[in-house]
């Protein structure tokens, strides 16, 4: 599968890789280059392959909040949340945003990934009175991160005060014509923008690169994507969490609304006792890279042989701007932040801390 701007990518010269079946940009002049300049000017990311559902019909806001585990009966018109979507067994099918336009329209967007499995089980829970349509065919999405990002859009969407949107608002506009939806959400853990528009309206992708050139703008890729939400500590569906894996497990218990009412999940969640928790990790005197699946060990531990495995590595990257590699793993729900592991990468034992956050870096 191709997004509608797979030419465009071509002619900038991206490195182009297989993900879950889209072709997609890895990378155009450098991960760390796009990296660091989203850190520091604008990148500009074509995010189409997100799966994206339109949910209509007056029962829409009772099904999905039976469906997710965040609680929707507090969005506004025209504001926006995340949650994961459990199974009954409290394991995670998918985390996703929810976008609310009214009480019965809402537009969701979920993992690549999962849309096909996502829309198979969102479909056998709707009431009769409430329809879902897949529109990520339809549509193309890009995300414009940076801290100079809003500066940008505030040129590019002449009709709205995009200073006054907030974060995880959405609006309704046009950009040089171009009818958008565009909303202050992210996953890079800079502020940024997500404009979702007709996938025909290819143009809108040199419109916005052209407006970028005075604030240095840069495409970016996926390799860059992940670098820079692994700083933010934000997670990856299929690295970071799965179905096998509760909200409470992962630091997302704060999406998790029990005082809601019933959802999906909801009571063997609240019948779980965690005996492993997501934790952030920093390598010490060593710019190795852990990698998904590598084995945790306790620091004591010298050597592989016959060592108890305590854990396991779930993402991990190199740091641009910490200049450090850093990454997520499972460990005993009560090992103490600051506590120094070992990780086995490529047979080796390498000293790493345990962070008291997974959040690395946090924007100025």
């Amino acid at each position: 599968m191709r997004t509608a701007l797979y030419d465009s990518h071509l002619s900038l010269g991206a490195k182009m890789v297989d993900f879950y079946g889209w072709e997609m940009p890895l990378q155009y002049t450098g991960i760390i280059d796009e990296h660091i300049s989203t850190r520091s000017h604008v990148g500009i990311f074509d995010v189409s392959h997100m799966g994206r559902f339109e949910i209509k019909g007056d029962g829409s806001s009772e099904c999905l909040q039976s469906l997710v585990t965040n609680d929707i009966s507090q969005l506004r018109d025209y504001t926006a949340l995340y949650s994961p979507m459990c199974n009954d067994d409290g394991g995670i099918i998918d985390d996703l945003i929810v976008f609310k336009k009214s009480k019965s329209e809402y537009i969701l967007v979920v993992n690549a990934s999962n849309r096909a499995k996502d829309f198979i089980w969102i479909s056998s829970h709707l009431s009769t009175n409430v329809s879902i349509q897949d529109i990520t065919f339809l549509t193309s999405l890009l995300a414009l991160q940076g801290p100079s990002a809003q500066n940008m859009m505030s040129n590019l969407v002449v009709e709205a005060d995009i200073s006054s949107l907030r974060s995880f608002a959405l609006i309704d506009t046009n950009i040089s014509g171009i009818r958008c939806m565009v909303s202050r959400t992210g996953y890079t853990g800079e502020d940024g923008f997500e404009i979702m528009f007709d996938y025909t309206d290819t143009k809108l992708w040199n419109i916005i690169i052209a407006e970028g050139k005075k604030y240095q703008i840069k495409p970016c890729g996926l390799g860059s994507r992940d670098t820079l939400r692994l700083e933010a500590g934000l997670l990856l569906y299929g690295k970071d969490m799965d179905q096998d894996t509760s909200p409470l497990e992962v630091p997302l218990k704060w999406t998790v609304k029990f005082d809601k009412g019933d959802f999906i999940g909801k009571n063997s969640l609240l019948d779980k006792k965690s005996k492993r928790k997501l934790v952030g990790f920093e390598i010490l005197k060593s710019k190795r890279i852990a990698r998904h699946h590598n084995n945790v060990f306790l620091q004591e531990d010298h050597g592989l042989e016959n060592k108890k495995e305590i854990g396991v590595v779930t993402s991990g990257t190199f740091s641009p701007i910490m200049q450090k590699s850093i990454g997520f793993c499972f460990v005993p729900s009560d090992l103490a932040p600051n506590t120094i592991i070992n990780i086995d990468i490529g047979g080796k034992l390498y000293k790493a801390r345990v962070s008291d956050t997974i959040r690395f870096y946090r924007r100025p």
